[in-house]
């Protein structure tokens, strides 16, 4: 399709946009931070159980690939949003009733835990990557690092909402408040993603239908007959999917790897208290947020190609996250204090910008390509990083726990683990440098040019 026959989105409507991912996100939050300590704590149950109750909600999201095809089939995202917040907002509305459950009988309780948690994967899976479908078609090129930062400070902000306002509300503490808070969070959720998604497609609809018409009959009936299995086949042999797929995986899993070992990194090496690492939490979210902001604003503004090259960010920011793991590593023995943080703070700037350029990246990527497979390349990535993201806390942990059996002192157990990561984050800007886009022409974009 020819870019002029696109009509983008205005600022307005990616913050509203941007509403639905707070929402996604304020659901997302109370069952995998709220009802975890809610476990661990008050029902005195194995941190495993929660552990693996999270882990579950992230391999469920293996199925993005298959609710991508499903909007491409529809060619539209928003029934997909709509179903996938109800499906989402009910898992959590169910998660919070399954921890009532619990107090009665666990066996029923973890039974209807895992269905609440199953529902939640397959709520974030069809809502998040539609919404990623939506706005890799709608957004000007231009905008797309700046509008995933929008996207994702939202989302940021549904979160430490939700949490401070439900800790509030909280007080003090019953299950029946859980239970009515959970409920609420979600309803709420759920009324704000369908306004905000209201009549979003409806122009690019009619724009569409005028510019493809005539090429869409030729074609219509070959794509009726593609199922989820020759379309998925069809894209994985694309080399951009295939290397950036691995991209994400990678980046996603150094990232995602040092989230559960760092705070007691900082306990074991420099004698950090619980306060003390609840605040080092924060300087690493505050140094992300930065990075987002940063590159969002170059990017924006920049007249230089190299800088406001998604790419190049994208490679730098993972060298240069490589680059403060190594100030974690190097932390230790330098013994400083000061260092330490610091190596944390720009390890937060640079991870924030590496990940909204690749996200920019991957709504630039997600048009090119064979055509109307928008959704599953968007599924296969947004499959990737969840796995990823699944298996960080797994690794992270298990790797510093059996490098402590070997090297016996905890904190060079911890500093060996950022030293991988280290090596990951190389890796992945290697496999970012190796990312090519080829725009593959097909018949229906051949007939719109005229070539």
């Amino acid at each position: 399709m020819s870019t002029a026959n696109i009509s983008y989105l205005s600022w307005l409507q990616i913050a509203r946009l941007g509403l639905v991912q707070a929402s996604l996100g304020s659901i997302v939050v109370l069952t995998t931070s709220l009802l975890n300590r809610v476990m661990v704590i008050e029902l005195a149950l194995p941190a495993i159980l929660p552990g693996a109750l999270v882990a579950l909600h992230y391999l469920v999201q293996l199925v993005r690939p298959r609710m991508g095809f499903g909007s491409d089939q529809t060619r539209s995202a928003s029934p997909w949003i709509r179903g996938g917040i109800l499906v989402l907002a009910s898992g959590g509305i169910l998660a919070a009733t399954s921890i009532i459950l619990l107090e009665q009988s666990i066996i029923l309780g973890i039974a209807l835990a895992i269905v609440a948690f199953a529902m939640i994967g397959i709520g974030v899976s069809a809502s998040g990557t539609a919404l990623l479908v939506l706005l890799a078609k709608r957004v000007d090129p231009k905008r797309k690092a700046a509008a995933a930062t929008c996207v994702w400070l939202m989302m940021i902000f549904g979160f430490a909402m939700t949490a401070s306002i439900s800790g509030k509300f909280l007080t003090p503490f019953s299950f029946e408040r859980l239970l009515m808070i959970s409920s609420t969070v979600s309803v709420i959720a759920v009324i704000v993603t369908f306004l905000a998604i209201w009549g979003m497609e409806t122009p690019a609809e009619s724009v569409e239908k005028q510019a493809i018409n005539l090429a869409r009959e030729d074609l219509q009936k070959q794509n009726t007959k593609v199922n989820f299995r020759e379309a998925l086949a069809e894209v994985w042999q694309e080399g951009t999917v295939r290397s950036f797929t691995w991209f994400v995986f990678i980046s996603m899993l150094a990232y995602s790897s040092q989230d559960l070992i760092l705070e007691p990194f900082a306990a074991v090496a420099f004698g950090y208290t619980p306060a003390e690492t609840t605040a080092l939490s924060g300087l690493q979210n505050g140094g992300v947020l930065v990075g987002m902001l940063a590159l969002a604003f170059i990017t924006s503004r920049a007249k230089s190609k190299n800088l406001t090259s998604l790419r190049n960010w994208t490679i730098g920011g993972c060298l240069a996250s490589a680059i403060a793991m190594m100030g974690l590593v190097l932390s230790g023995p330098v013994a400083s204090s000061l260092f330490f943080k610091t190596a944390v703070f720009f390890l937060g700037i640079f991870n924030g910008a590496f990940s909204i350029a690749a996200i920019g990246s991957m709504m630039q990527f997600a048009s090119l390509g064979s055509e109307k497979r928008e959704g599953v390349r968007m599924g296969i990535w947004g499959a990737s990083q969840a796995l990823a993201f699944g298996l960080g806390g797994i690794v992270g942990t298990g790797l510093s726990d059996i490098a402590r059996i070997v090297l016996g002192n905890p904190a060079t157990a911890y500093a060996f683990v950022f030293l991988l990561e280290a090596v990951l984050f190389v890796v992945a800007a290697y496999l970012s440098f190796q990312t090519r886009p080829h725009k593959q022409t097909n018949e229906l974009s051949k007939h719109l040019v005229g070539a």
